[in-house]
């Protein structure tokens, strides 16, 4: 395998197959070891783990991975990467690099076709690991989250400002609908920050390593989990509004005395604003909602 965690083998890599960093779809490529090696610590991968990275690139990282795992397939919707990233991996039998967009891949089904059924759907979890690009970060993690993946673990670089919304804590300025959501499927820790002087061609910001253990069941229990999340939106629409001001204007088919009333029910001051719930209090107002209040699809 080829050190592709060397700034002069990616460059003559890209070179040889006439390729250019996409900036369309976010591709810096890591180019330090120290870091590489933390991610791959973090994710706490042994010899029996099957690992999905996503967006693999030249396959620094993948490398590494192949070194821990059984085995590790690698998803990059790049054509002209891949077939790249089969010299920079080859003399590895540990890895199947797949050409497949990850916003529409099955993860569960992919995992039971490449092991046989011994994981994924039905079989035992396995781990992801990847530089999410950062243009699909927040869909891509939906997409994770939503499907219910029979994931393990996931550890995940973003973006430094989007790590921050993905670990946030109630009332802080970065708290959002995506954090609670986050919360809802997950237990996510920052780890450490990625300075962009580690990437080629370097990015204009930093990015920031994190660590999702995927819960088995959610932390709190709602009869409904699209009404719930719609909620959730609703709450944090404008931020600078109250609760019952953004309820009762979020198409939920309640009018601003019902949401009185639902908030009351919860036991939920009225004039707080969305930022300062936390997942619990969340769960209290959908539970206050009457029978017959507007569903959608969660997201």
């Amino acid at each position: 395998m080829l050190n592709v965690s060397s700034p002069v083998v990616v460059r003559s890599l890209l070179d040889r197959f006439g390729l250019r960093a996409r900036k369309s779809l976010g591709q810096n490529f890591l180019i330090d070891g120290n870091i590489i090696n933390k991610i791959v610590d973090a994710a706490e991968v042994e010899e029996d783990d099957v690992v999905v990275e996503i967006g693999p690139g030249l396959g620094a990282l993948t490398a590494v991975l192949a070194t821990r795992a059984k085995k590790v397939l690698a998803v990059e919707i790049d054509r002209g990467l891949v077939l790249a990233l089969a010299e920079a991996l080859s003399g590895t039998d540990r890895v199947e690099v797949i050409c497949r967009d990850a916003l529409k891949t099955d993860f569960d089904e992919l995992v039971r076709e490449k092991t046989g059924g011994a994981c994924g759907r039905g079989g035992k979890p396995y781990k992801l690991v990847g530089n999410l690009p950062y243009y699909i970060t927040s869909p891509l993690l939906l997409h994770l989250f939503l499907k219910r993946f029979n994931l393990s673990r996931m550890v995940a670089m973003v973006q430094q400002e989007v790590a921050a919304r993905l670990t946030a804590q109630p009332g802080t300025k970065d708290y959002g609908a995506l954090t609670v959501a986050v919360n809802y499927f997950t237990q996510p820790a920052f780890l450490f920050r990625v300075p962009r002087t580690v990437f080629y061609p370097a990015p204009a910001v930093d990015s920031a390593v994190v660590r999702f253990e995927m819960l088995k069941k959610p932390p709190v229990t709602v009869r409904e989990e699209g009404l719930f999340f719609k909620v959730v939106r609703a709450s944090f629409g404008q931020r600078r509004k109250t609760l019952l001001n953004s309820l009762s204007g979020a198409g939920l088919g309640l009018t601003r005395e019902d949401c009185l009333v639902v908030l009351n029910n919860a036991g939920i001051d009225f004039n707080r604003r969305g930022e300062t719930l936390d997942l619990h209090e969340f769960a209290r107002v959908t539970e206050a909602m009457p029978p017959g209040s507007s569903r959608e699809d969660v997201f």
